[in-house]
């Protein structure tokens, strides 16, 4: 037997819900004939029926002919239409006085028959004839998620009124449901609304399918009862009620005036309402637009009020309302049912986001968000790092180490009631201690992928099924993706990146660990380092620093030589850090002070040293830079490169003063500092038995002198050896060595954690070679800058000690002895002051 196919109508589905003549009499026929059949209709209520029905055949076929009918209230409009609800001007006067007045003389049993018909009717949000509207409930004033309210005729019988009265509240909760199943099914509200407002609208269903099934036991039983109708509809009216107290948590999030205008309305009496209106204050247009004012007001000093709720906000609250109402256990159910089919969507951008390192969220609802003016190329100009740090960040502002102002900055103020973050910033109570590892999954993914390498996942049994923030197979994929995610990036750095031996050459080129090829470039470049920083040629630089590489780098020494570049600094070495140590070296009581303090110390200095500034020497701004390439450059960022070049540069001032001050040395050795004064058959004794011996005394001052600046040099030299051997051998290498090991015994487990520890590394030695103290700061730039100004008094002091030789020849003898005891004792003075408060410090600090 073949199946049945059923055909296809010609001309579609009817679009117009209006009934024609045919179908309307045949529906009032119908309702007609079952009020006829019920034994409880008195022969002179049929009559009675009869009459209303041929009245409203007549203005039905009224109806047909007019243009439109939209203000007339139709049991047969479907209900999740929107109604117009008609003023009481509109209403029939005449029809009003039956309303009252029809059921005083009529049987209880009728009241209930025709009660029930009207329940129906107004189970559905459609107006009934006995009960009707409240007459304070207007579609233009009221909100709609509040849900239409209705009046029972007050001519009812108190028995069925108060039974009819415990049921009228589901009708409420119907049409609050619907019409906020209908506003935020709009694209704006994101998907998780989208799929909460689908999983309530299947709920609705099945409370229409009951509707129906009642209907059907209304008109085909005579048993059917408002006792039966309240014992059926009794637990859908829990559930109702639970979804009610959900959506009007939702529709008040975001809205600080609704709970405020509900209890003004509601503490409003009579009185106070006739006061008003004497007043001219009353009116619906004028509170209309009160409520604008008011709303308008919270609305600018609410901050989040233009931040629909949508995303992680709607699953927090639904949280939230299954744990406050877990002793019931319907409405456990019932909240765990919407969370589960409201969180799908979510679920799914999670893991897209951790499997794929793609962001797919259109209406910003989940907790990750990215910044997509930022890009790859900012890496070689910024210092701050901005495409690992800012490119994708969680939206509360939380990081691992904790929140800062820079990421804190984008995020929205918080909801004036509950203190909940709006929308996707919000992060669901049961993702709190996973959001950070859902971050990074699908951040180290990204990084990834945009290398130019495929991600593969091998596909397991749960990928295929659906997961949902209850299920621990969730949580088990998020760890899955981290692990997964972490040891690919991290296989990617130090394997195929070879991260080691780049660290292991910044080490070499900026620790001096292996300072032949700087001895050999200060020889090269002693003429041009002399010449000011602007007058100096950075192309012949960088030639002799290819050079000094070349000639002496060998093996691995060798490798990556090429991203070593030289460069020139804006400002000096100690003016720098100390700014640094000014503007991020204060605490958080002194820092507006200090703030204030630095700048205008700041502003001094630039005027002061405006000049020296100018004529910095090329030694002072000379520094080194190195260029690698993505994704290496996450690990060897600008902000680690600015710190290499720090120590770089303290480390060759100190190289220049000791080849300086060595220099100086062998300068000691000529003609000049090691001839004797005293003309020979003088000496001591006979210097004694003379009572008056001006040349004695001239040759032992002058042999006194030399022998003071003998002294001097040697304890700068001293110093500044011993500053260079702690800072290379006691700080330095035993930090780097902890850093190495760390790397190669695989104890660094995450990307963030290398980050982090490369970047410590450097901080620790900057801390430890003292370079992180304003006081120490100032005592070693005077100190370094005594030692150099010293060194470059060399050839004046030979020069004046010749001419002191050659004085002493002549008759008038030698006059200028005390001018160099005076510019000596000047450097001895300062070095004296300045090396003690140096030793004090490093006391203290230490």
């Amino acid at each position: 037997m073949d199946p049945y196919t059923p055909r296809v109508r010609a001309g579609g589905r009817k679009k117009n819900l209006t009934l024609s003549a045919k179908e309307y009499h045949k529906v009032t026929d119908t309702i007609a004939s079952v009020r006829r059949n019920r034994h409880y209709v008195e022969d002179e209520l049929v009559e009675d029926i009869d009459i209303r029905v041929q009245a409203s055949r007549e203005s039905g076929r009224r109806r047909r002919d007019e243009a439109s009918f939209e203000a007339e209230r139709s049991f047969v409009r479907a209900p999740l239409n929107s109604r117009v609800v008609s003023s009481s001007g509109h209403r029939d006067k005449g029809k009003g006085k039956a309303r009252d007045t029809s059921l005083y003389d009529v049987a209880v049993e009728i009241q209930e028959a025709l009660v029930l018909e009207d329940l129906l009717y107004v189970l559905m949000g459609i107006e009934g004839t006995h009960i009707t509207y409240h007459p304070d409930c207007s579609s233009d004033d009221e909100d709609p998620l509040n849900g239409m309210r209705f009046v029972v005729a007050p001519s009812l019988d108190p028995s069925l009124r108060d039974l009819v009265e415990r049921i009228l509240p589901l009708a409420t909760y119907y049409t609050a449901i619907s019409a906020f199943i209908e506003s935020r099914s709009h694209l704006d509200f994101g998907l998780v609304n989208h799929a909460l407002c689908a999983s309530m609208r299947d709920m609705l269903k099945d409370y229409q399918t009951l509707l129906s099934q009642l209907e059907h036991a209304f008109n085909t039983s005579p048993q059917f009862t408002l006792q039966k109708l309240w014992f059926y509809v009794h637990p859908t009216l829990h559930t109702l009620s639970l979804l009610y107290l959900l959506i009007t948590d939702l529709a008040t999030a975001d809205d600080p005036t609704a709970e405020l205008s509900s209890s003004s309305s509601e503490a409003s009496d009579a009185e106070e309402d006739a006061r008003n209106e004497a007043l001219g204050l009353g009116g619906a247009k004028l509170k209309a637009v009160l409520s604008e004012i008011k709303t308008t007001g919270l609305g600018v000093n609410g901050g989040a009020s233009g931040i629909a709720v949508k995303g992680g906000e709607v699953l927090a609250i639904l949280h939230d309302r299954m744990q406050s109402m877990s002793g019931d256990p319907a409405a456990r159910e019932l909240y765990g049912a919407l969370l589960r089919d409201a969180g799908k969507p979510y679920v799914e951008m999670v893991q897209a986001w951790i499997r794929t390192g793609k962001l797919d969220d259109p209406y910003e609802e989940l907790l990750v968000k990215e910044s997509k003016f930022i890009n790859r190329g900012t890496l070689e100009m910024d210092y701050t790092d901005e495409y690992w740090e800012r490119r994708y960040t969680l939206r509360d502002g939380s990081t691992v180490g904790g929140s800062s102002k820079a990421h804190q900055a984008g995020v929205p103020p918080p909801r004036s009631a509950g203190g909940r973050l709006p929308g996707g910033a919000c992060v669901p109570a049961v993702l709190e201690r996973w959001k950070h590892k859902i971050l990074l999954a699908g951040k180290y993914l990204n990084v990834i992928r945009e290398c130019g390498i495929e991600i593969r996942r091998e596909s397991s049994q749960d990928d295929d099924e659906d997961l949902s923030m209850e299920d621990e197979r969730f949580y088990k994929c998020i760890e899955d993706a981290y692990t997964h995610a972490n040891r690919t990036l991290l296989q990617l750095l130090l394997r195929d990146q070879q991260l080691i031996p780049r660290l292991r050459s910044l080490k070499r080129y900026f620790f001096l660990s292996q300072s032949s090829f700087l001895t050999h470039l200060l020889d090269l470049s002693h003429t041009e380092l002399r010449k000011s920083a602007k007058s100096a040629s950075l192309v012949k630089l960088q030639s002799l620093l290819d050079l000094a590489l070349n000639t002496d780098a060998q093996g691995e020494d060798a490798m990556f030589r090429e991203d070593v570049k030289v460069t020139m600094a804006g400002s000096g070495l100690y003016e720098w850090l100390l700014t640094v140590v000014n503007v991020s070296g204060l605490e958080e009581g002194d820092a507006a002070e200090g703030h204030g303090h630095a700048h205008e110390s700041q502003k001094k200095e630039r005027e002061k040293d405006k000049d020296d500034k100018k004529q910095m020497l090329a030694i002072d701004a000379l520094t080194l830079d190195y260029h690698v390439k993505f994704p290496l450059s996450l690990v060897i960022s600008r902000k680690t490169i600015l710190r290499y070049q720090l120590i770089f540069r303290f480390l060759l001032h100190l190289k220049h003063v000791e080849q300086s001050l060595s220099a100086m040395w062998i300068e000691h050795k000529t003609v000049a500092w090691r001839r004797p004064t005293r003309p020979r058959g003088t000496g001591p004794e006979a210097g004694r038995q003379t009572p008056q011996t001006p040349q004695k005394d001239w040759h032992s001052e002058f042999e006194n002198w030399r022998k003071r600046v003998f002294l001097l040099r040697a304890r700068m030299l001293a110093f500044v050896q011993q500053i260079l051997a702690f800072t290379t051998f006691e700080v330095l290498e035993p930090n780097w060595r902890k850093l190495e090991s760390k790397l190669e015994a695989g104890k660094v487990e995450t990307v963030d954690q290398l980050l982090r520890d490369h970047v410590d590394f450097l901080d620790t030695c900057l801390k430890e070679c003292m370079l992180t103290s304003s006081k120490l700061l100032r005592a070693y730039s005077r100190l370094i800058v005594t030692c150099s100004t010293f060194a470059l008094y060399t050839a004046s002091f030979t020069k004046s000690a010749n001419n002191a030789i050659a004085a002493a020849d002549t008759p008038d003898g030698d006059h200028s002895m005390a001018k160099r005891w005076d510019i000596l004792g000047k450097f001895e003075t300062n070095f004296n002051h300045w090396y003690a408060l140096h030793g004090c410090l490093t006391d203290y600090i230490v």
